[in-house]
């Protein structure tokens, strides 16, 4: 894999919390305080975000703002934003603690990365105060990227490429067409893209399907290949390079970008 200088893992629903689920538990929360019922698919429609952006995008949403204008007699504005994401931050850190099991296979697709001397990076929507307990739990599974960019170090977020490339540079990682950059979310996809680098999109143990593990393999065999289909189609429709359907399945895919040695087009 000589033409691969470094993989750039996402979090949740990428590399741990099968079916990204502690984003959903905590937004539904952080609004139901506010007397707010959060539906989860509305939460899942941004999801990747980072946490206040997806606040914010949460907010905008006709169905919510009906709901926040019924609940509270006026429409949100950034200072609703700001108190929800204030308690989310808290939320977010005990529901991500609690779904922080790594996806069967990512321990192993970073050993064999680190073996080969590939630099593993990762950046995430969530804060650095975030993932403060998921750090070490994550270590102890056997997962221990060498940098970390959160939500927040950077002017702005997905999908632009600032976080990646801030990633890039605290590595000494270039050029960005030597990167692969994998994700669950479409956000994380089109982030990858405007980086320039090779996006990995994976469809279905992230928010695409929104399913833990043992409902994802409780589903029916048709029920399961169709939820899959459509979130790897809405991967492929973001201009993913390659959709698998979890971490495990990289490998092969870095085979053929190794291969390929440059970027399509």
């Amino acid at each position: 894999m000589t033409t691969i200088k470094a993989v750039i893992f996402d979090w949740a629903g990428t590399m741990i919390d099968f079916g990204c689920i502690a984003p959903v538990a905590a937004f539904q929360a952080a609004f139901a305080a506010e007397g707010v019922a959060l539906a989860a698919a509305a939460t899942r429609r941004d999801m990747g975000l980072a946490k206040l952006d997806h606040v914010r995008a949460l907010l905008a949403l006709p169905e919510v703002a009906l709901a926040w204008n019924d609940a509270k007699g006026s429409s949100a504005g950034e200072a609703d934003a700001l108190r929800i994401f204030a308690a989310l931050e808290p939320l977010m850190a005990e529901a991500a603690i609690a779904h922080a099991e790594l996806i069967p296979g990512a321990a192993a697709v970073f050993a064999g990365l680190k073996a080969r001397d590939i630099v593993v990076g990762s950046c995430t929507g969530y804060t650095r105060a975030m993932m403060a307990a998921i750090l070490p739990r994550a270590a102890e599974q056997g997962y221990a990227p060498d940098a970390l960019v959160c939500a927040g170090e950077t002017a702005v977020g997905r999908p632009s490429p600032l976080m990646l490339w801030k990633l890039l540079a605290d590595l000494g990682v270039w050029p960005a067409k030597a990167v692969v950059k994998v994700d669950d979310a479409v956000v994380g996809v089109e982030e990858g893209l405007n980086a320039g680098c090779w996006a990995v999109g994976v469809c279905a143990s992230g928010n695409g399907v929104g399913l833990s593990l043992a409902d994802y393999r409780a589903l029916p065999d048709a029920a399961r290949a169709e939820r899959t289909e459509a979130s790897a189609r809405a991967l492929r429709e973001a201009g993913a390079h390659f959709v698998i359907e979890t971490v495990a399945d990289l490998p092969g895919v870095l085979e053929r970008i190794a291969a390929a040695g440059a970027l399509p087009g």
